[in-house]
């Protein structure tokens, strides 16, 4: 069987992200589980988070996706561009806590994520990047504090960004 070409795989990809962008959308409003995210991934999939590091597979990423949001429920991700090259989707997005700045502007902070299109909907690794300094920076502008149902991540995290050998280049 012929590889699809670039046209259609970034077309899918694009496709499956929008979906996955829903999903979120659904999530942040409380009527799904962060875990529900795992539609969208491969049952060995990498997810490499700035805090909580590296974690892979089905049964991780599950625990990880409710474990690493719970506490976070008051804050929204809102997309500001998505890329999409081959196999890969890369986006910018918001962290954004609720309430707003003296000037009106939101309480937020970039992130961006670089994801692998694995085919048939599901993505193999996520990396998202954030300056944790400047969260931290807007923790103290908002007076935002952490809920007590707040997991923190590990002390010390695997870092490793390696992708899965199957993600390619």
């Amino acid at each position: 069987m012929a590889e699809p070409d670039n046209a259609s795989v970034e077309a899918e990809a694009l496709d499956t992200y929008r979906r996955l962008l829903d999903t979120r959308g659904r999530i942040e409003s409380g009527e799904l589980p962060w875990s529900a995210l795992m539609d969208f991934f491969t049952d060995d999939a990498v997810f490499m988070d700035p805090a909580w590091g590296r974690t892979e597979g089905k049964e991780d990423l599950v625990d990880f996706f409710d474990r690493s949001m719970a506490g976070l429920e008051d804050w929204t991700f809102p997309e500001e561009f998505t890329v999409v090259s081959g196999h890969r989707v890369v986006s910018m997005w918001w962290n954004r806590l609720p309430g707003s700045r003296s000037d009106g502007t939101p309480l937020q902070s970039p992130g961006v994520s670089i994801l692998h299109y694995a085919g048939e909907g599901r993505f193999s690794y996520e990396l998202d990047l954030l300056n944790m300094a400047e969260i931290g920076e807007l923790f103290a502008e908002s007076g935002w504090t952490a809920p007590a149902t707040l997991n923190f991540p590990p002390r010390n995290p695997n870092r490793d960004p390696t992708p899965p050998r199957h993600a390619g280049p």
